[in-house]
């Protein structure tokens, strides 16, 4: 739980400077956006600046530790293929949805096709910067300093808890009639928490801390994250896509099992998505032929650590096949 807590904790500095300058930004006349898109965008700016530093001081720096210790060409390879998976999976979901009448088929003209080309590039475009830049996150660094101590269940279970958690931490809206001044800026800091956890959201975040799950599974299946960024990315794909070419039904007996978060994810992607979780160890161990051989204390900590001992023959034959084959 420490090193969670760490990352969280790195997490809240950020949002709090982003607070602590939200006003005087806004001040200046420059930026005509919501407020609580700049904190947003300010958060994110601080994050992704303070970052480095921030593994480089927790030794979470190496190749190894953010989940890129593998040969280029395989890691590439293992991408594209967790690509077409994530496909799959959440184009069944999407499928599903619209087969039980969750989401309906939107009205598309020919003159709309130039338009739904440039939404699948950007959808693809962003799903692959959204996987890369979150799965170095948790199933990188984050990952990594909780398996370091060699926690797998730990690992699995706080990366997925933050991850999901995360998704709705988010500034809040002003009402109309409120200026926004200091004390409009600190407590739309304060609603990141507090509009965090909401009945309304316990749909989607459970469904985000399946696939949190899930995700964990495979990075400590395969040791890297090459899978895991492909997976994220096609789902993000297959959500844009989505919600571009579908609209929401809310008449609908069965609206229940999509949440507010996207209208895609909810309970029916929680089952979906939480079924694969439960059945790939299941998947690998049957494809492999027989239980996995346990994995040696040092290697877990030369394998998530970037390296601290140099593993030994019978374990680097043990790692060989370490990478999902289908």
């Amino acid at each position: 739980m420490r090193p969670t807590a760490v990352f969280f904790l790195y997490l809240c500095v950020c949002l709090a400077l982003a607070a602590l300058l939200t006003y005087p930004v806004m001040a200046t006349g420059w930026i005509h956006q919501p407020p609580h898109r700049v904190m947003g965008r300010l958060a994110q700016i601080f994050i992704l600046l303070g970052l480095w530093p921030f593994l480089k001081a927790l030794g979470l720096n190496g190749r190894a530790a953010l989940g890129y210790g593998v040969p280029r060409p395989r890691f590439l390879r293992s991408l594209w293929r967790g690509w077409l998976l994530g496909l799959a999976i959440l184009a069944a979901l999407a499928l599903t949805e619209l087969m039980l009448g969750i989401r309906l088929p939107g009205s598309l003209a020919a003159g709309d096709i130039p338009r739904l080309f440039a939404k699948a590039f950007q959808a693809l475009v962003g799903g692959l910067l959204v996987g890369l830049l979150e799965e170095t996150f948790f199933r990188g660094a984050l990952f990594a300093a909780i398996r370091r101590g060699g926690a797998v269940v730990s690992a699995v279970l706080w990366t997925a808890a933050l991850y999901a958690v995360l998704h709705f931490m988010k500034p809040g809206t002003l009402p109309n009639h409120l200026p926004f001044d200091w004390a409009a800026a600190w407590r739309m800091f304060v609603e990141v928490y507090t509009g965090a956890f909401q009945w309304k959201n316990l749909d989607s975040m459970a469904a985000l801390f399946l696939v949190g799950v899930f995700l964990a599974l495979v990075r400590e299946r395969t040791g890297h994250i090459g899978w895991c960024v492909g997976l994220h990315s096609g789902w993000v794909f297959v959500i844009q896509v989505t919600r571009h070419v579908t609209d929401g039904n809310p008449v609908s007996p069965y609206a229940f099992l999509v949440g507010s978060y996207d209208g895609v994810i909810g309970w029916l992607a929680a089952g979906w998505i939480g079924l694969l979780a439960l059945g790939f160890p299941l998947f690998d161990r049957v494809r492999r032929g027989s239980s996995p051989d346990p994995v040696d204390p040092g290697e877990a900590t030369q394998r998530f650590t970037g390296g601290i001992r140099r593993p030994d023959a019978d374990a680097l034959r043990r790692r060989a096949p370490n990478d999902l084959q289908l």
